[in-house]
């Protein structure tokens, strides 16, 4: 038993030599190890020769292939889908020149027995074209050559050339415009990483193009100098070592040279006209046939027009009359088609436009509708309205209104009121007005179809266009042509669309004037909102300490300052602690922003992980506390105007110092005096924020840059 248990490892593993069928069935299906057997292949065929038969099979799959390149460029909807074009046409250029070297031995070495000594492909090709005439075999396939080598080959090497250099050339631009995009909300982090990837891919794909391109080249080449070395070396071993006289040697050598040039030259023919289609596809999105039907048919009157010059040539002398007639009846009717089915379908969505419109609009709109105040409205100027309605179809000031919607909700805490846009006849074409609930907010001057560009450094840029200032900043800047874009942004420049510039406006006066758009009615929609566990709290509060209206004033408090109100529920908190010893509303925000410090800390914090800050000195301290007046609730500053004026010129001093060493620091103040402060400094630098010394977490990273 022993015995026989001992034996069958023995068994087995003699038996294990021998590759069973799964192990050849799974070699098989693994394309990486084929790939690298069909390219030592080729590679063997340059030096071992070939039979005839093998030949046939070969040079059979070689026209095969050409064909299926040629398909696959035809159907492919954008030239990335078939980015492996480079790497197939290197294989299928060796494969032909492998092909061509194994036929011209067997050229050489055979070719005196007869026209099949290369294989009955070869001979089949030179005995169809040439038709017994070796003279127009040798015209044709010279021809094929000349179209290959001198119109198809250079001209897709010149247009793939081209698009590299203009591709590379745009990557930084394109890059720039994605970043912009990502930053005003418009895609995600997934979205932008999968741009950024197809344009390396694009960039990628045409810089191999440009090179793949001179493997064509070089395969029309070598075509020529092996149709002359076969017919010149095959006459001399026909007539000096065989015997063969002249005419015999002329015929057989000739037809073998001329079918087997061709039967090289016309895959080589197929996949250039693959390679002119994939490269001069760049700007064309889906399969060749729709682009170019949509395209060509999307002009009728050039179409009749072809039809009727074609009719007038059939009435010419010497002209057969009934092709040209058809022809050009044809493309007239053709045309005819075509604009009708156009009137059609503008007739179809004028219809429906209209039908929509009516459906939308009340019968009998009432007079109070008149008295409706709209919290946010943008004007546009007449040359302003492609930025909402672009003849292709696009919105992006729209898209970008509801991007800044989104990115203030998650930021300020509270989602800020839909934006009407409407035009201006009383406007001037390029201007727009921002009114915030139908008071003037701001206005600025955009040109659509261009693009601002600014300096970086904040000085006047040096390109050709119209010099002005940037409406939301004030910075220099300059309205440029969409043709020098990509040079600005090379030399780098920031670039901006007309959109963007407007957008950036109008963010930056939401920011400014949050307070005010915090109605009653939002304040109640954000305390329904509260998870379950804080709306204990607010029963607790409201209405028995606070009323809806004292929440609002608080929050419009914080708003003002730029704090974000997301974390309703510290809020609450802060203000049920604070309650117990206030009901003032000014007193109430200085606890809530304590409660609020590891957000306010983290909202200033610089890119470094510190948090800078300029200190106010104890005598300004001092100054500030002897200078307010009344007792508890009712205290107000009464500071001499010479002693205001020297505090804001110390302020001023000590923040343009800041800011030359690149900080944006916190104005730090003791907690009673900070509301009197924050009061005088919001009317000269309303963007500077002052926090108390108990806003402050503790661990915050402190970095103080100056003192007052």
């Amino acid at each position: 038993m022993t015995d026989t248990t001992a034996a069958a490892p023995a068994k087995s593993s003699a038996l294990g030599n021998i590759p069973s069928l799964a192990d050849i069935s799974g070699f098989v299906r693994r394309g990486d190890i084929g790939l690298a057997v069909g390219v030592l292949t080729i590679l063997v065929v340059l030096i071992l020769p070939l039979p005839a038969v093998l030949l046939d099979a070969f040079l059979a799959i070689s026209i095969i292939l050409s064909v299926l390149i040629l398909m696959t460029a035809l159907f492919i909807q954008t030239p990335l889908e078939f980015s492996a074009f480079p790497t197939v046409l290197l294989i299928s250029t060796m494969l032909r020149l492998s092909l061509n070297l194994a036929s011209t031995r067997l050229i050489l070495s055979h070719g005196h027995e007869g026209t099949d000594a290369a294989g009955h492909v070869i001979q089949a090709f030179g005995n169809f074209v040439m038709g017994g005439n070796f003279v127009i075999g040798i015209i044709v396939f010279v021809i094929l050559v000349i179209v290959n080598f001198v119109v198809i080959t250079k001209g897709s090497g010149r247009i793939a050339e081209v698009a590299a250099r203009f591709h590379l050339d745009a990557m930084p631009g394109k890059q720039m415009a994605i970043d912009a995009d990502l930053s005003a909300g418009l895609i995600d982090e997934k979205e932008a990483r999968r741009r950024r990837q197809v344009l390396e891919d694009e960039g990628g794909f045409f810089g191999a193009m440009d090179g793949a391109s001179k493997f064509v080249r070089g395969d029309a080449i070598a075509g020529l100098l092996v149709v002359f070395i076969n017919v010149i070396g095959g006459m001399i071993i026909g007539i000096a070592q065989q015997g063969l006289s002249f005419g015999d040697a002329v015929h057989s050598y000739t037809l073998l040279t001329v079918g087997d040039g061709l039967v090289t030259q016309v895959p080589a023919l197929i996949v250039s006209t693959a390679a002119g289609l994939l490269v001069s596809k760049a700007g064309i999105s889906g399969s060749a046939d729709k682009a170019l039907m949509q395209q060509l048919s999307g002009y009728p009157k050039a179409l009749g027009m072809s039809g009727g010059v074609m009719m007038i040539m059939a009435l010419l002398p010497g002209i057969p009359f009934l092709p040209f007639t058809l022809l050009g009846g044809g493309a007239v009717s053709l045309a005819w088609i075509v604009h009708h089915r156009a009137k059609d379908l503008i007739a179809r969505e004028t219809s429906k436009k209209e039908t929509e419109t009516k459906a939308a609009q009340v019968a009998d709109e009432p007079i109070s509708s008149a008295l409706k105040i709209d919290d946010l409205k943008v004007e546009l100027g007449y040359a302003l309205l492609p930025l909402v309605n672009a003849p292709d179809g696009t919105d992006r000031l729209t898209e970008q209104i509801k991007a800044l919607r989104r990115s203030l909700a998650g930021e300020m805490g509270f989602v800020m009121p839909a934006v009407r846009i409407l035009d201006n006849v009383h406007l001037d074409a390029n201007t727009y007005v921002i009114k915030i609930k139908e008071v003037d907010a701001g206005s600025g001057k955009v040109w659509a179809g261009q693009f601002m560009v600014m300096d970086p450094a904040g000085g006047q840029v040096r390109l050709p266009g119209n010099h002005t200032t940037e409406p939301t900043f004030g910075l220099p800047a300059t309205w440029v042509d969409a043709a020098i874009k990509d040079e600005a942004a090379m030399q780098g420049y920031t670039v901006v669309d007309a959109a963007t510039v407007l957008s950036t406006h109008l963010t930056e006066l939401l920011k400014g004037n949050m307070a005010e758009l915090l109605s009653y009615g939002e304040v109640q929609k954000l305390l329904k909102e509260l998870p379950k566990e804080q709306a204990e709290l607010l029963k607790d509060l409201v209405p028995s300490q606070i009323t809806p209206s004292g929440i609002q004033r608080v929050l419009q408090m914080l708003l003002t300052e730029r704090v974000s109100i997301r974390d309703l529920s510290t809020i609450l908190e802060g203000l049920a602690e604070g309650l117990a010893s206030t009901r003032n509303p000014t007193a109430l925000t200085e606890h809530v922003r304590m409660r609020l410090s590891r957000q306010i800390c983290a909202q200033y914090t610089s890119p470094n992980g510190y948090l800078p800050l300029i200190a106010l000195s104890a005598k300004w301290e001092q100054a500030f506390a002897e200078s307010l007046i009344g007792t508890g609730d009712d205290r107000q500053l009464a500071m001499q105007p010479s002693k205001l004026t020297e505090f804001i010129t110390l302020i001023r001093q000590s923040y343009e110092a800041a800011a030359r060493e690149g900080e944006a620091p916190v104005l730090v103040t003791s907690a009673g005096i900070r509301p009197f402060v924050r009061g005088i400094v919001e009317r000269f630098r309303a963007q500077t924020p002052v926090i108390s010394q108990s806003e402050i977490h503790p661990r915050a990273r402190l970095k103080t840059v100056g003192s007052i």
